[in-house]
């Protein structure tokens, strides 16, 4: 059976009642399901070995070392759900933008879109653009079993601001110049990148991704009523378009406390959270109906496995209220991050959580 074979609202029986999808739909769960972000990467010295020599754009398009990258942190943590490795710029280098991720900067693009006649560099996406996508989950769905498959996408926002910015940015001062100074130009560059981000997604969730997480990485720069205005639409049009799919949607940006209740009501079925804010009272600021994913700070992995313990149980306490909850870091495992203290986390939670 195929994704097209699956009608919306139904996923293969191997992975439809597992922990993590059954989380995302606020079903009960055998145990907290656990996965964590960019926990395929380079905290494992397994995929820094895969990747020697391999730049970063171009080990996203050889599909089996897509597939082997993608398995290391489930064979190695035994977490609820892979998440295929890939980069949010993928499909903008897919579509011919003119770019490269440099080592210790990030992503740089060669010729920063910054006026209206840039947006014809932004052409559709087709599957026929990234075939490497469909091979690599098709080999992922077969090797995982009952471990599902997130795939994911970075939101309209955070790509825009790669491409005016030119590149990573701490303030973002371009992109924001544009959307206040010609809001026109920026509404047409935020809803081209929709269809562009929704189309990648499509080709995810049609080789059979089981779920899918747009990245808003950098949404937590604005501030509420800007994100509703500005941001909020096109965010609002790639959940629409994959919404006939039946898969969850997982939403989740960095320092977006105050954005939290418009990022669910954008389309999200799952809201991520990072660890600023604590999961009872993230609840409070989404409100019913959504699932939640988060929310350890990375940065107590670099203690002791007492106090990671310590700090994980503060997290299971605060959601103990919850519809549904997949435990997340509140943002991605950092590089230098020890891979034990990951699989004790993983197991501390199963068992402190079994049913």
């Amino acid at each position: 059976m195929t994704a097209n074979d699956i009608p919306p609202g139904r996923q293969p029986a191997a992975t439809y009642d597992s922990a993590f999808l059954r989380a995302c739909r606020r079903e009960p769960v055998p145990h907290t399901p656990v996965w964590f972000m960019r926990q395929a990467g380079r905290s494992l010295p397994e995929y820094r070995k895969v990747r020697e020599g391999v730049p970063m754009l171009e080990s996203c398009m050889r599909p089996e070392l897509v597939t082997e990258i993608t398995l290391q942190p489930v064979r190695r943590h035994d977490v609820d759900a892979a998440i295929y490795f890939s980069d949010i710029v993928v499909p903008l280098k897919a579509i011919g933008i003119d770019l490269d991720i440099k080592p210790g900067v990030g992503p740089v693009v060669e010729q920063p879109v910054r006026t209206r006649a840039d947006l014809a560099r932004l052409r559709d996406l087709t599957p026929e653009d990234v075939p490497y996508v469909t091979e690599a989950i098709g080999l992922l769905t077969a090797e995982l079993g009952g471990t599902p498959l997130i795939g994911f996408a970075g939101a309209p926002f955070t790509l825009a601001s790669y491409l005016v910015e030119g590149g990573p940015s701490r303030t973002y001062e371009n992109a924001k110049a544009m959307m206040y100074g010609d809001p026109e130009l920026w509404a047409d560059l935020l809803d081209r990148l929709a269809d562009i981000t929704a189309a990648f997604l499509k080709v995810q969730i049609e080789a059979g991704a089981g779920a899918v997480q747009l990245f808003d990485s950098w949404a937590g720069a604005l501030a509420p009523a800007d994100y509703r205005a500005s941001v909020m639409p096109a965010s609002a049009k790639v959940f629409d378009a994959v919404a006939g799919y039946g898969v969850p949607r997982i939403h989740f940006g960095v320092g977006t406390g105050e954005l939290l209740r418009l990022m669910g009501e954008a389309g999200a079925d799952v809201v991520g959270v990072d660890w600023r804010v604590p999961l009872d009272e993230a609840a409070r600021r989404v409100g019913p109906g959504k699932a939640l994913q988060g929310n350890l700070d990375p940065t107590v992995l670099f203690t002791d496995k007492d106090t990671v313990a310590t700090k994980a149980r503060e997290v299971l306490d605060a959601a103990a209220g919850l519809e549904g909850h997949v435990f997340n870091l509140g943002h991605g495992v950092p590089p230098n991050a020890d891979p034990d203290a990951l699989t004790r986390l993983v197991e501390y939670v199963h068992t402190a959580t079994a049913r």
